[in-house]
């Protein structure tokens, strides 16, 4: 399965929907801090991530013994990077990353498939596309740890990424003492904060896991 918000809030409260982010930073979009004022600005790219609890997987010798002595293979995704060209009308996003994985039976060379998928979410909910892929892991006679590469891309609209002309006015628009608005934050505007949701994308990848996998990695 492809573990979306959803499903991993559906864990709640042991799992929560947190990331290690990985944003393009520079000149382009506001961004918006806790509600309390524009901290940064950034590019339309979409901010990187592994769910958590998805960037390990754990493969038994039989299946529905989750004993340690049962174990076969655990992987884990590390080092991700990204780069990302939002220079054009549709801002282009690759992500690699790193497949650490060991076996428990060193017997004999090995390979290893495991599938892995990369989720486009905008508005930290609504999928706009999703690809499953697989990464080969190579064992040598002998060998217990091998590593693989993988990588992921996506494509985003860079108008539905940006902040409308007349929202961003509404955040930046200098107040005077004497105005209506002048002590109201800007950002509890229902308007504005659907605009922000809008706006904000994510390129999400992580091991595609059975529920049972999910789960399993919820109790470690």
């Amino acid at each position: 399965m492809i573990p979306n918000r959803r499903t991993i809030l559906a864990f709640a409260p042991v799992l929560a929907a947190t990331m290690f982010l990985g944003g393009c930073a520079g000149k382009g979009d506001l961004v918006v801090d806790q509600g309390v004022g524009i901290t940064a600005v950034r590019s339309p790219c979409p901010a990187v991530g592994i769910p958590d609890f998805t960037g390990d997987v754990t493969t038994f010798k039989t299946p529905g013994d989750q004993s340690a002595a049962n174990i076969d293979v655990t992987a884990s995704m590390t080092h991700v990077r990204s780069t990302c060209d939002d220079t054009g009308t549709k801002v282009y996003t690759e992500v690699t990353f790193d497949v650490l994985a060991e076996r428990t039976d060193t017997r004999g060379a090995r390979q290893v498939e495991l599938p892995y998928y990369a989720v486009v979410l905008q508005g930290g909910t609504a999928v706009q596309s999703k690809r499953i892929s697989k990464v080969t892991v190579n064992f040598a006679d002998g060998e217990a740890r091998a590593q693989a590469s993988g990588k992921a891309a996506s494509y985003i609209d860079r108008t539905a990424a940006t902040l409308p002309a007349d929202i961003r006015d509404k955040i930046t628009r200098k107040r005077k003492a004497g105005d209506a608005d002048a002590a109201l934050d800007p950002l509890v505007d229902p308007e504005v904060k659907a605009a922000l949701n809008r706006a904000n994308f994510e390129l999400l990848v992580g091991f595609q896991l059975t529920e049972d996998q999910l789960a399993y990695n919820a109790t470690m």
